[in-house]
């Protein structure tokens, strides 16, 4: 008897498939001696949508709410059911003794395995791969210890709660608030309190007043010392007036006292290793990366370069039973820039700290780490390179010892004020070493997190002090105010705005970076430069849902009940029960609401159709103007397309507009204008199309968004 491997992608199939030695290669799956490998893609099994249930639910009705069904019921993919077929068909084979789930070791990876087992009626044995990278060792040793599948059946009921519950919440408010406000209004159980974060920033920079302060310098020739009260104040004076009377009282004394001196040893261990929120805040803040940038990229080196480990981690420790593989891993990394740094620590054995290992604080995965593959820079993009060396040089400095030096600390009085200085000398590098020079350079500095006002005053930069006594008179050579000003909260960048979810628990650090997208894409808030803001759109949307949405507390207490749920410590049904209770009471909120929506992106432009204002939206392809009423459904591209044609002139590409006479390229520097041959100014046929679209491509193809985009525009009626 054979197993049948069930794989989440299928390239991830065909590694696998090349490991246990399957040479047989068919449409849907890839054979050999003892293992039928095929693969999902994605997910081939979802949840029912509301008109499955009943044919009703295909208009959306403000009275049809809450939709509720008895038992959720799945259906087959459209797009991928070809694959399911075959799976299907596998899985009836009289050869298949056992079904081995290799999908992602996570809890949509399970659910994507369970609900095609579930609707292809799998009744015989099964076991579970569990890995945490795709390199041949790490498979070869995965299949030695398979896992009897019922040690996940928990995991699996998490996943569902999971599932059922963001079909629930989010398909019935946004049903409601879209119907009821005859707008495209998305809410749902993470996404909406995530905007309300975002809001209350909003609101506090609205309505923060800066003030102006002042602080007092003064000069010691080597180095320069900073007025406070006493040892805790921040050096901040409120009032100009004071200000200069400190500085004139110290500047007229000319000398000053050392009445204070310390100088401690202090030391910085090193960083944590990354898990995912971890990577994809440095990767933001240090490469300009978005979340779901660092998500793409990550997974490219996990499956495609078999380079990192699993990349769905909530854990920033490894475990103990890797602990022989880890001069392995430093082994495998020394290369190029790393090799100095890696071949250091081999000369001798790895210092493995309990800050490094540490069983009870490893979930379903150890933090992100390097493998023991072979490392081919060459092979890899710029944006792999870039994100790979962050996480490379996390690895090595594990394993440097802690940063040392010696600050100085002294208090200066002069006139009957006290001046405060720091002082740094560097004693061992440490970890530090590991991120000296260039890019690397290592940048612990928190963003704001919270709402506190801050200064315009920078830090203090590191000083050389000169060798000081206490009681030692010290040449003072002037002292002078200066005034700055209170700033506002700073907005969110994606980099705080995962700091924030994952400290009020929303989301998980897989499910972030798209919550992050989806909130771009449904244009309630938008990128300007490296912040996040709501539009227009998103404020008014949080005016009109419920309260309760709104609150991370609630969606928090969710996502900790299903992680209960996946250790098997929480019922399910009790948690569904409540999803539907909230579900019920939030549509009869929504039904009784009064207030008003008005579109932030009207125009004065009127739809053609049903003579309503048009909105102006941006997409992939540009902006566009649409129609407010979904059932009318208008909708045309005001950005012009740019085509493949070049001006005779200038050899700029030409854009194509419409015109009474037809389509026709323009070339906007110079004027020049062509004919595109839609001399009728009507419809062509699929064949006229292809024939311009070749004719001005310059002997290149076109990508296909640039095609499909030129064949939509050219399908439109003329205005």
């Amino acid at each position: 008897m054979k197993a049948l491997v069930l794989a989440e992608k299928p390239s991830v199939a065909k590694e696998i498939a090349r490991v246990l030695g399957c040479t047989n290669k068919q449409k849907s799956y890839i054979e050999g001696p003892n293992y039928v490998v095929t693969w999902a893609l994605g997910h081939l099994v979802t949840l029912s949508e509301p008109e499955d249930y009943d044919a009703k639910y295909r208009t959306w009705n403000l009275e049809d709410l809450p939709l509720l069904p008895d038992k959720m019921s799945l259906k087959v993919m459209k797009e991928t059911s070809h694959q399911f077929k075959a799976v299907a068909q596998l899985c009836k084979r009289n050869d298949i003794g056992e079904l081995i789930i290799a999908t992602d070791a996570g809890r949509e990876g399970e659910l994507v395995a369970r609900w095609i087992m579930e609707l292809v009626h799998w009744r015989k044995p099964f076991k579970r791969l569990w890995i945490s990278s795709q390199t041949d060792g790490a498979i070869k040793e995965g299949f030695k210890r398979l896992r009897p599948g019922k040690e996940y059946d928990a995991l699996y009921a998490s996943a569902v709660c999971r599932a059922e519950a963001d079909w629930l919440i989010g398909l019935n408010m946004t049903r409601a608030l879209t119907s009821k406000y005859n707008a495209q209004l998305a809410a749902g159980r993470v996404q909406t309190p995530t905007l309300a974060m975002l809001m209350e920033r909003e609101r506090e920079i609205a309505e923060f007043q800066s003030k102006p302060y002042w602080t007092v310098t003064a000069n010691f020739g080597a180095f320069q010392g900073l007025w406070r009260q006493k040892d805790d104040h921040d050096g901040r004076i409120w009032d100009r007036a004071e200000a200069e009377a400190i500085a004139d009282r110290a500047a007229k004394a000319g000398t000053s006292k050392v009445v204070g001196l310390r100088t401690s040893e202090r030391s910085e261990p090193h960083p944590h290793a990354y898990d995912l929120t971890e990577l994809q805040r440095d990767a933001n803040r240090k490469l300009g990366f978005s979340a779901k940038q660092t998500s793409n990229v990550l997974q490219k080196l996990y499956e495609a370069h078999k380079l990192v480990t699993y990349p769905r981690t909530d854990s920033r420790y490894l475990s103990s039973d890797m602990v022989p593989t880890l001069k392995g891993r430093l082994e495998s990394v020394a290369v190029g820039p790393y090799a100095p740094l890696a071949r250091k620590l081999l000369r001798a054995p790895l210092q493995v700290t309990k800050r490094i290992v540490d069983d009870s604080k490893v979930t379903d995965h150890h933090a992100i780490i390097p493998t023991e593959q072979f490392v081919n820079l060459g092979a890899l993009s710029n944006d792999e390179r870039r994100l790979y060396d962050l996480i490379v040089r996390r690895f090595i400095a594990l394993f440097y010892g802690p940063y040392r030096y010696d600050e100085t600390s002294v208090v200066l009085e002069a006139g009957g004020e006290r001046f405060y200085a720091k002082g740094k000398t560097e004693k061992d590098a440490g970890w530090k070493e590991v991120y000296q020079g260039g890019n690397s350079a290592y940048d612990d500095d928190e963003e704001e997190e919270d709402g506190a006002s801050r200064s315009t005053e920078q830090k203090q930069p590191s000083q050389l002090l000169p060798a000081l006594s206490s009681g030692q008179a010290v040449c003072l050579k002037s002292a002078a105010p200066k005034e700055l000003r209170t700033l506002p909260p700073t907005r969110y960048t994606e980099a705080s705005l995962l700091t924030r979810m994952e400290k009020h628990g929303l989301g998980t650090p897989a499910t972030r970076a798209d919550i992050i997208e989806k909130l771009l894409s449904t244009d309630t808030i938008e990128r300007v430069r490296s912040s996040l803001v709501p539009t227009g759109k998103g404020k008014q949307l949080l005016d009109l849902v419920v309260d309760d949405l709104r609150s991370p507390e609630l969606t928090a207490r969710w996502e900790s009940d299903l992680e209960r749920i996946a250790k098997g410590q929480a019922d399910p049904a009790a948690f569904m029960k409540g999803i539907r209770e909230q579900a019920k009471k939030w549509i009869a909120q929504v039904k009784q609401e009064t207030k008003d929506y008005k579109p932030h992106n009207e125009t004065n432009s009127s739809c053609p159709e049903c003579g309503k204002r048009l909105l102006e939206v941006k997409g992939k392809r540009g902006k566009s103007l649409m129609c407010p009423d979904r059932e009318c459904g208008y909708r045309r591209n005001t950005d012009p397309i740019l085509l493949n044609k070049r001006c005779p002139q200038c050899h700029k590409k030409m854009e194509m507009h419409d015109g009474k006479a037809g389509k026709y390229a323009q070339c906007r520097p110079c004027n020049v204008i062509e004919m595109l041959g839609d001399k009728d100014g009507g419809r062509m046929n699929r064949r006229e199309q292809q024939k311009l679209i070749q004719q001005f491509s310059d002997s290149a193809p076109l990508t296909n968004s640039l095609a499909d985009k030129l064949k939509a525009a050219l399908e439109k009626k003329p205005d």
